[in-house]
């Protein structure tokens, strides 16, 4: 599901927040992560399901899972921003969560630095 340096890898999953991983027996299938300040901003990241396990709902779990914690969050600032980038043409599996384009509420496109 991606393939960085160990040590790379370490470090990111060390600052998670939460993270959410589904196994069929020893081997993962799905994983989905939180990351954030816990206050004002979350940022739900690398939901991912591998493809021969996809349209199982899988991704359904992993995402409630992710606003299970976010719901605890919310009981000390209601206002927390929860932020997610959807890869191309899966908008619309968020949006079954209540999730909106930026765009659509007048908040522009999210954007990427690139160097």
């Amino acid at each position: 599901m991606g393939a960085y340096d160990n040590n790379i890898s370490k470090r990111a999953l060390d600052n998670t927040f939460y993270s959410v991983s589904i196994y069929d027996g020893n081997k993962i299938i799905g994983y989905g992560r939180l990351i954030g300040d816990t206050i004002c901003f979350m940022y739900i990241h690398d939901v991912m399901v591998l493809p021969e396990y996809q349209s199982k709902k899988i991704g359904t779990m992993i995402m409630n899972k992710l606003l299970e914690q976010i719901k605890e969050l919310k009981k000390e600032n209601p206002s927390i921003r929860v932020y997610l980038g959807a890869s191309k043409n899966k908008e619309k599996f968020y949006e079954k969560f209540g999730f909106v384009k930026r765009i659509d509420v007048g908040l522009g496109y999210g954007m990427l630095f690139k160097d």
